[in-house]
């Protein structure tokens, strides 16, 4: 947005997932008093934490601050968060973890219980897209054994404690209270952000950074799961990836073992040569077994030959 103020130029979004735009508009983000007028969920006002602030990663919140109780939704912090290795101590610190997950994994490493609930491919429901347009979908086959859909998970929590608004039966009645008949999002919808000033400037650092991303085999639950998947060869298992001219300060070749350190964390990588990476960045990839353990994914790390 910045960058399109001082140029002149069109600036465009598109959203981080399926549908951030229909989490937006049903106030599913930590300050929904924002959202437009019209909006179903924008009178409740809430005003509450990000992902971030709740597992009190990169804030200032104090000790008295932190969540005692977390509710884990389709989540597996081990390998969701862009900092695993202080979304899990935070949930293992937690006093009580709930853990609303289609598979078991590590959950029952930090979660005090476990409800099954049905993958996004066994239940029905409602996304928006980017462009404003409101589509449903269906379950491709039914739930397996006693798993449910979240939202039939959540109903019956919420009526156990006695909290209004979930009475639904149905997810058609969900969508009939969220988007009356005749409700048009693309008015709403637009991409200037109110927050444009910033201060552009050179941060020094003469250690190695790291760039990390999420490989595409390794995005959700279900195709960290997929056999057939995971036989590819964009799911080959993470290497430290790095120029030549890193690769020769370090005084290693490309096919060595190294020992990575972030954190408390310290794992051990084969690495692998791409010029076209920044000098002194390793780029090693995330949400993977061998590499969960780390911290940051832009952060700073160190390399040990061994």
């Amino acid at each position: 947005n910045w960058i399109a103020d001082v140029t002149g130029a069109s600036f465009g979004i598109l959203g981080e997932a399926a549908n951030s735009v229909g989490a937006y508009w049903v106030g599913a983000i930590p300050d929904s008093s924002a959202l437009p007028v019209c909006s179903n969920a924008s009178t409740l006002k809430v005003k509450g934490l990000n992902a971030g602030q709740m597992l009190q990663i990169d804030t200032d919140q104090s000790e008295q601050d932190k969540c005692e109780a977390l509710l884990l939704l389709n989540t597996e912090p081990e390998y969701d968060c862009h900092n695993s290795q202080k979304a899990v101590q935070a949930v293992r610190s937690s006093e009580f973890v709930i853990s609303l997950t289609a598979y078991k994994g590590h959950a029952p490493e930090y979660a005090d219980v476990l409800l099954p609930i049905a993958p996004f491919s066994e239940t029905s429901g409602t996304y928006v897209n980017t462009e404003g347009i409101t589509q449903s979908f269906n379950g491709v086959v039914a739930p397996l054994g006693d798993a449910r859909p979240a939202w039939k998970v959540l109903r019956v929590l919420a009526n156990l404690l006695g909290l209004e608004r979930f009475e639904y039966e149905t997810p058609e009645q969900i969508r009939a209270e969220i988007f009356p008949e005749g409700t048009k999002l693309q008015q709403y919808l637009g991409n200037i952000l109110k927050y444009t000033d910033i201060d552009v400037g050179m941060i020094e650092n003469k250690g190695l950074q790291r760039i990390g991303e999420v490989p595409i085999y390794q995005a959700d639950p279900i195709v960290r799961r997929a056999e057939s998947l995971q036989s590819t060869h964009d799911a080959l298992p993470p290497k430290a990836w790095m120029s030549q001219s890193t690769l020769q300060s370090l005084n290693v070749n490309s096919g060595t073992q190294i020992k990575v350190k972030q954190g408390t964390e310290t794992i051990q990588l084969e690495t692998a040569c791409d010029d076209k990476l920044p000098v002194n960045c390793v780029r090693i990839a995330c949400a993977h077994s061998t590499t969960m353990g780390l911290g940051d994914l832009f952060g700073e790390i160190f390399v040990e030959k061994l």
